[in-house]
């Protein structure tokens, strides 16, 4: 964004290149006529803009307007009275006062001293001055005025109005000068590509961002928030497959080393149907400390695994996750894991740690399992007990009844 403190270090440069050279313009296959008065200085007065500007280049501002002092600005002829505007102006911001210097740069044009092209350039100076004092309603209003008539506006210039414009969040505005900026410049700073990108992301522009952010990660490929800002605007317009693309390079090529970016890789992995992938992931990142270990993050791992059917692989996370975790749940999913894999024994433990812990969203179903684990061991006292207390709840009834039917069949 616009760096004010930038600006107010480089206007009074600006301003002396106002009598010495410097244009906010492309250059131009001609050159701009002089008014019919200009060009001549005579010897006394020029002997004392000299003294002034020596001064002024000592940095010595009392003395530049002492020397200044010395002249009837009323008997200048109109080339004179500009260039001694300007270097008043040049004094006057040097000074960091800046209404004098604009009333002074106004003044310079008023004597009609300047060629159209110097016209110009000092009204683009004027417009900088509203810029640096973050006067950004009158600089924009003054940035346009100039861009009237100048004649091929640099990028600089295009960028300047875009930032006036969304210092006073006018995006609307703003966007078409800031995307002038970038296409204009040979090589476009980082900074101007940065602004196209928050106007874009300001106005949900989710699509048009997405050539930006590439060409950040072009100019800056190891800043990992153009990865993750591009990852991000994928997922707005939902193209995980894209979304995941982006975070899995970054991933591999290092720049993405965050806990929160590893558990949002491994989300997407999942939800992209990879939840091998997944697994490894997690498995790599913990290896590597680059996570904080918690029961969120076990969890994550066992769903991928379970994902996966690789149900010997998610035991391990699960069974972590469910120690770590507030309440039971996680015994209950470990057990019902360790029901797909014929561990009977295991998961009847599993849900008896579940139930105990407490704190369980389906008790019912918990019981009911812990009754399929029982009667498959061959438990059937102890799967008697834990069907009955199944059949408390409405949506377990049907089945623990068909099992303490099955029961009554089997043991006669």
């Amino acid at each position: 964004m616009c760096n004010t403190r930038l600006l107010l270090r480089i206007i009074p440069a600006f301003l002396l290149a106002a009598v010495l050279g410097g244009s906010p313009v492309q250059a131009a296959d001609k050159d701009d006529k002089p008014p019919p008065n200009s060009g001549s200085i005579d010897a006394a007065t020029g002997k004392i803009l000299t003294e002034a500007i020596e001064a002024l280049n000592a940095e010595n501002y009392p003395l530049a307007k002492q020397a200044i002092s010395k002249l009837s600005l009323d008997k200048l002829s109109p080339y004179e009275r500009s260039r001694t505007e300007q270097i008043l102006a040049t004094i006057a911001s040097a000074q960091d006062n800046y209404d004098s210097a604009r009333n002074h740069l106004q003044a310079a044009i008023a004597a009609g001293g300047l060629n159209e092209k110097e016209i110009s350039d000092t009204r683009y100076q004027i417009a900088q001055m509203f810029l640096a004092q973050e006067k950004w309603k009158e600089g924009a209003a003054s940035l346009e005025d100039w861009f009237r008539t100048a004649q091929n506006p640099n990028s600089a210039a295009y960028y300047l109005l875009a930032v006036a414009y969304y210092q006073q969040s006018d995006y609307k505005r703003a966007i078409t000068p800031a995307k002038k900026a970038v296409e204009l410049a040979d090589k476009p700073q980082e900074s101007w590509i940065q602004l196209v990108l928050a106007l874009h992301l300001q106005q949900d522009q989710f699509r048009e961002a997405i050539p930006y952010l590439k060409q950040l990660i072009g100019i800056a490929p190891d800043k990992k928030t153009y990865w993750q800002q591009l990852s991000s605007v994928y997922g707005q317009l939902e193209d995980y497959r894209n979304s995941l693309g982006v975070l899995q390079v970054a991933y591999n090529g290092g720049i993405i080393t965050d806990d929160s970016d590893i558990r949002r890789l491994a989300d997407l992995q999942l939800f992209n149907d990879a939840p091998y992938r997944c697994g490894l992931t997690i498995d790599e990142a913990v290896s590597k400390k680059l996570v904080k270990v918690d029961f969120k993050l076990y969890e994550k791992q066992a769903n991928c695994w379970i994902a996966a059917r690789d149900f010997a692989k998610a035991i391990g996370p699960l069974g972590r996750a469910a120690e770590m975790a507030g309440n039971g749940d996680l015994y209950v999913r470990l057990g019902e894991v360790q029901i797909q894999r014929s561990e009977w024994g295991a998961a009847a433990e599993a849900l008896q740690r579940g139930v105990r812990k407490g704190g369980l969203r389906d008790t019912g179903n918990a019981h009911l399992l812990m009754g399929i684990a029982q009667f498959n061991q061959k438990n059937y006292a102890g799967a008697k007990e834990s069907f009955g207390r199944a059949r408390n709840f409405d949506k377990h009834r049907k089945m623990a009844d068909g099992y303490l039917q099955l029961i009554k069949v089997q043991t006669g």
